[in-house]
C-alpha cells in the first residue's frame, strides 16, 4: 500500500520500468490510437477495433486490466473527491464536508476548492503513472463526485454528503464544483467528475438495494432532475453513476425512462455512466427484476450502463453476446464511450504535451490549498443565534470550560469520502491556540452523542508482562504489512506511543512501517475490564488469538472499545497488530471502566468560569452511508429522530444553572432539532463537519476574527412532527420550497456580527411571457464591523391556477462589506427561472403575478435577522 510522500523512494523501480516499457512498446507500434495527431474519436475506433470481446468486456468492470499486448495500462475507475481527494494513501487537503460548502453559498470558492483537489489527484495520478500502480483503487482520476441528490428528508445519513435540498442552489453549486474540477483546456480534462446518484434517491440507506421509487412527472422534474440537467446539459459532466433504487419497478440503471429517454436522448449526454457499486448485482439479487446476471447486464447496457462497480455481474456479458442477449456492437458503443473519457484525460498521450501531467507532488497541501480550506470552512458556520451580543468572546477570559463530545474529536471534523491531512484541528486545539497564556481551558468530555457513561481511565500497567519481562515484547517492521523478520525488537513498559511525521524510530523512521505489540494480562479481579484501542493509519486487537477488534483498512472511528470478562488471577494473551503510512502517527491501549457523569457536580466544580461552551451535535460515527449502528434515533447510517440527543440538552441544562454564559457549537451533517437549546442558550452556531481547519475556523468565530455568514442549505424543523414518512417521495411539506409550517431555523438562514440594509430595488413592473427580467438592489452594511453577507433572491407565485413551489431560490450572492460601505448587485431572471412545471413535466412560462423577494433570508423568516427584506410583485402577460 502507498503510504508516503517518499512515494519514488521506497517503491519498485522495477514497476517504473515495465510501465515504460509497455508504453514504449505501443508507441513504437504503428498503431493508429497512438498517433496523438488525429482526433480522439478516430484513436478510440481503432483501439476498439483491435480488442477481442473478452477484452472489451474487461474493460467495462471499474477495475479493468491491462492488455498487455497493446500497451494499455490496467486502469481502476473508482475514486472520491466529495471535499478533496479521499482515501488515497497519501496526505492530502480535506474541505469542508459537501453541505458545509453548500452552507458558503459560493460557487467561486467552491469551483477553486474543486480546482485545487483536481490538482492534488493530478499529482497523486502521476506518481501513480510513474511508478506503474494505475491499477490501484483511488488513484485514477475518474471522480465518482458530486452527489447532486436533493436532500429532501433530514434524517437521510448521507446527506452530508450533498449541496443541501433546494435544487436551484444545488444545480449551481454543483456546475462550479464539476467546471473547477474537469479544468478549461480545450482538449484534456484535468480530471472526470460524476454527477450522483440518478436518480430519485435519498434513502432511507437500509432500503436502498430494494426500494423502488415512484414519483409524480411533477416532482420528478421540479425537485429531483433540475441539478442532473444543469450539469449533464451545462456543465458537460464527464460521467453520471446511476443509482442503486429502482424507478417505477425497473432499477435505474436500466430505466427506460432515465436512463433511455432523459440522459440519452433528451439531453443528448455522450459521457460514460457507471454503475453504484454491486447496483447490477441487485438487479437479479435484491430487485429480482432479472434472473441472472447475464440478464441484468445485457438490459444495463441496453440502457447506456457503461460501467460496472462490483467484481462480477458485467463478466456475464461474453455470455449475454453468446445467447443473444445483448450484440457484441452494443458492446462496442459502451468501450468507447470509456475510451474517449482516458483519451480526454490523456492517458494515451506523451505526458509532454498534456499540461496537466507536468502537475508536481509539491501541489498536495500546498500552503492555497489550505489556505481555501480555512476560508471555507470560515464561509461554512452558520451563526444561528446569538443573544444580547454573548459572542464574541473576549480572548483575555480568565477560564473556559470546553465540553461535549465534539470538542476533541477529530472524526467528526473530517465527515465521510474524506482524505487525510497532515494535520487537522479540532474544536479544543482552535480554542487553546486562540486565547491567550492567561486564559486556563479545560476540557472535559462529559457526555458521549447518546449517553452520558464515559470511560474512566486505570493504570493497570503492572499486570502487563511477557517472556518474564515487565510490558509488551514490540516488534516494529519496515513496511506496513508485518512482513519478514522485524527490523527492531524493544520491551516497551506501555503502549502509548505518538511519532511526528518523519521521526526516528531506532535506526528506522517512523514512516511506511508496522508494528506488533504482545503481552500477557493478569487479571486482579473478576468482573469486566474494557480496552479501548486508538491507532492511525490502521491496528487489529486479538484477545487469545481471537481478533476482537479489526480497524485495519479504512480506519475512521477512531478509539474503539473491547469489553472482556474476566476471572481473577487468570491471564489473557494480548496483540496489538499497527501500521503507519504518511505523516503523524500514533497508537495506543488504555484499560479503564464506565461511570455515569453526575452532570450537577460537574457544573458546580465549574461555576466559577467565565464561559462554557459545549461542543456537541452528531458526528460521521453515526450518520453516513449503510452503517451498522444501534445507537437510540440512529438505524442503518440514517436517523430515526431528528432531536437533538436528550443527554445532550440535560447537560447544558446543567450548565445554564450555573448562570454563566454557554455556547453551543452544533456538529451536524444534516438538520437538527433544538428546541429547548433555542429558547435557552444564548449563542449557538452550527459547524457541520468543517474539515481540516475546522477548529481554527470555529474559533476564529468564536473570538470575533471572522464574521460569520453562512446560510442554511436544508431547513431545519421544530421536532419529528414536522416531518412525513422518509419512506414517501412526495415533496409535499417537504423542504422549505413546499413545508406549510414554520421551521426552526428556515433554509437561507444565518446571523452576522454586523447588520445590512437593502433598498434601491430597481425592476420593471410589467413583464413580456418568456423574457429574461435584469434587477438591481442596493446593499449596506448599517453595522460597525466589516462582515460577508449573502442576497438571497426568491420568487413567490401568486397565480393560485398555477401549481408551484410556495417559494423558490433564483438568485444568491455572497459578497464583503466594509462597515458603511454599499454595493450595487444585478441579478438576471433568465426565461427558465420564469418558468414552471406542468403537471405532465413539461416546462411553461409563468403567467400572473409574481412576488420578487430579496435580502439576507426567505422573505418570511421568523427569527430575528440582520437585515431586512425587499419584496415587488410584477405581473407576466
Amino acid at each position: 500500500m502507498l503510504k508516503s510522500l517518499n512515494f519514488a523512494k521506497i517503491l519498485s523501480l522495477t514497476a517504473f520500468l515495465v510501465v515504460s516499457s509497455i508504453f514504449a512498446k505501443a508507441q513504437n507500434q504503428n498503431y493508429l490510437f497512438n498517433d496523438y495527431s488525429k482526433s480522439f474519436e478516430s484513436r478510440v475506433d481503432d483501439l476498439v477495433g483491435r480488442l477481442t470481446l473478452e477484452e472489451k468486456v474487461s474493460q467495462m468492470m471499474n477495475s479493468s486490466p491491462a492488455i498487455t499486448r497493446l500497451g494499455i495500462p490496467a486502469y481502476d475507475w473508482w475514486n472520491e473527491t466529495l471535499h478533496g481527494v479521499a482515501r488515497t494513501p497519501f496526505k492530502v487537503t480535506v474541505y469542508p464536508q459537501a453541505i458545509a460548502m453548500a452552507a458558503t453559498f459560493d460557487t467561486t470558492s467552491l469551483f477553486k476548492m474543486a480546482q485545487f483537489s483536481a490538482l492534488e489527484g493530478r499529482a497523486i495520478y502521476n506518481k501513480a503513472v510513474e511508478t506503474g500502480r494505475t491499477n490501484e483503487r483511488y488513484l485514477g482520476l475518474t471522480y465518482w463526485t458530486p452527489n447532486i441528490n436533493i436532500f429532501r428528508d433530514p434524517r437521510w445519513g448521507r446527506g452530508q454528503e450533498t449541496y443541501g435540498e433546494d435544487p436551484f442552489l444545488t444545480a449551481n453549486m454543483g456546475d462550479a464544483f464539476v467546471r473547477g474540477l474537469q479544468g478549461n483546456d480545450s482538449k484534456y480534462l484535468l480530471a472526470a467528475a460524476c454527477a450522483k446518484h440518478y436518480a430519485v434517491h435519498s434513502g432511507p440507506e437500509p432500503l436502498r438495494h430494494v426500494f423502488d421509487v415512484d414519483v409524480s412527472a411533477y416532482d420528478l422534474w421540479d425537485t429531483y432532475l433540475p441539478a442532473f440537467k444543469k450539469l449533464v446539459v451545462d456543465s458537460k459532466v464527464a460521467g453520471v453513476m446511476c443509482a442503486y433504487n429502482a424507478f417505477r419497478t425497473q432499477p435505474c440503471c436500466a430505466s427506460d425512462i432515465l436512463m433511455t429517454d432523459i440522459l440519452r436522448k433528451q439531453w443528448n449526454f455522450t459521457g460514460y455512466v457507471t454503475s453504484d457499486c454491486w447496483a447490477i448485482d441487485d438487479f437479479y439479487k435484491n430487485h429480482k427484476t432479472h434472473p441472472d446476471a447475464a440478464s441484468a447486464s445485457a438490459d444495463a447496457v441496453h440502457h447506456g450502463t457503461d460501467v460496472d462497480c462490483g467484481t462480477e455481474a458485467f463478466l456475464s456479458l461474453v455470455q449475454a453476446v453468446k445467447e443473444g442477449k445483448i450484440t457484441e456492437k452494443q458492446i462496442d458503443v459502451s468501450v468507447k464511450r470509456l475510451y474517449m473519457i482516458r483519451f480526454k484525460l490523456g492517458m494515451f498521450d506523451p505526458p509532454s504535451i498534456v499540461k496537466y501531467a507536468q502537475t508536481p507532488f509539491s501541489v498536495l497541501e500546498s500552503a492555497a490549498h489550505k489556505a481555501q480550506a480555512l476560508k471555507m470552512a470560515q464561509q461554512s458556520i452558520v451563526l444561528l443565534k446569538n443573544e444580547k451580543q454573548t459572542l464574541p468572546l473576549k480572548k483575555n477570559l480568565k477560564k473556559i470550560i470546553v465540553l461535549g463530545p465534539n470538542a476533541d474529536n477529530p472524526i467528526s471534523i473530517l465527515g465521510n469520502y474524506n482524505g487525510t491531512p497532515s494535520q487537522l484541528t479540532t474544536i479544543l486545539q482552535g480554542i487553546k491556540d486562540k486565547v491567550g497564556k492567561n486564559t486556563e481551558i479545560i476540557y472535559e468530555k462529559a457526555v458521549n452523542y447518546t449517553n452520558d457513561t464515559l470511560l474512566v481511565y486505570q493504570d493497570l500497567t503492572k499486570q502487563y508482562s511477557f517472556e518474564g519481562k515487565p510490558g509488551f515484547k514490540a516488534e516494529y517492521f519496515d513496511n506496513t504489512k508485518l512482513e519478514g523478520s522485524p527490523k527492531m525488537v524493544t520491551n516497551d513498559k506501555d503502549l502509548n506511543h505518538f511519532w511526528q511525521e518523519g521521526q526516528k524510530l531506532g535506526t528506522m523512521t517512523a514512516n511506511d512501517f508496522s508494528a506488533r505489540y504482545t503481552t500477557n494480562f493478569k487479571s486482579s479481579t473478576t468482573g469486566t475490564i474494557t480496552f479501548e484501542v486508538e491507532g492511525d493509519d490502521g491496528y487489529r486487537f486479538l484477545v487469545n488469538g481471537k481478533e476482537v477488534l479489526n480497524a485495519w483498512e479504512r480506519n475512521r472511528w477512531g478509539a474503539r472499545i473491547y469489553q472482556l470478562k474476566t476471572q481473577k488471577d487468570a491471564v489473557y494473551n494480548l496483540v496489538l497488530e499497527y501500521w503507519q503510512g504518511g505523516g503523524k502517527g500514533n497508537v495506543r491501549l488504555s484499560t479503564g471502566n464506565f461511570e455515569a457523569t453526575n452532570m450537577l457536580n460537574l457544573a458546580n466544580k465549574h461555576k466559577d468560569a467565565d464561559a462554557f461552551i459545549f461542543a456537541g451535535g452528531i458526528s460521521p460515527q453515526l450518520e453516513g452511508e449503510e452503517m451498522k449502528v444501534n445507537f437510540p434515533g440512529f438505524e442503518g447510517g440514517d436517523r430515526t429522530s431528528i432531536m437533538l440527543p436528550e443527554v445532550q440538552t440535560r447537560i447544558m441544562k446543567a450548565l445554564q444553572n450555573t448562570g454563566k454564559p454557554v455556547v453551543f457549537v452544533m456538529m451536524t451533517g444534516s438538520a437538527i432539532a433544538t428546541p429547548w437549546e433555542s429558547e435557552n442558550i444564548p449563542a449557538i452556531i452550527n459547524a457541520w463537519y468543517g474539515g481540516q481547519a475546522a477548529g481554527t475556523a470555529v474559533a476564529d468565530v468564536l473570538f470575533g476574527d471572522y464574521n460569520p455568514a453562512g446560510r442554511l442549505p436544508v431547513t431545519f424543523y421544530a421536532s419529528d412532527a414536522d416531518l412525513d414518512s422518509f419512506n414517501n417521495y412526495n415533496m409535499d411539506n417537504r423542504t422549505y420550497r413546499y413545508f406549510g409550517g414554520k421551521p426552526l431555523y428556515g433554509f437561507g438562514y444565518g446571523l452576522s456580527y454586523t447588520s445590512f440594509k437593502y433598498d434601491k430595488l430597481n425592476i420593471s413592473s410589467g413583464i413580456k411571457k418568456g423574457a429574461a427580467v435584469p434587477l438591481s438592489v442596493r446593499v449596506t452594511n448599517t453595522g460597525k464591523l466589516a462582515g460577508e453577507e449573502v442576497a438571497q433572491l426568491y420568487l413567490v407565485n401568486e397565480n393560485l391556477t398555477i401549481k408551484t413551489a410556495l417559494k423558490a431560490l433564483k438568485g444568491f450572492q455572497r459578497f464583503e462589506l466594509k462597515a458603511g460601505e454599499s454595493k450595487e448587485l444585478k441579478f438576471l431572471l433568465t426565461p427558465e427561472d420564469l418558468s414552471y412545471v406542468h403537471a405532465d413535466g413539461t416546462m411553461k412560462p409563468l403567467t400572473g403575478n409574481i412576488e420578487i423577494s430579496i435580502g439576507g433570508s426567505q422573505p418570511d423568516e421568523k427569527n430575528v435577522l440582520s437585515g431586512n427584506i425587499l419584496t415587488k410583485t410584477i405581473s407576466i402577460d
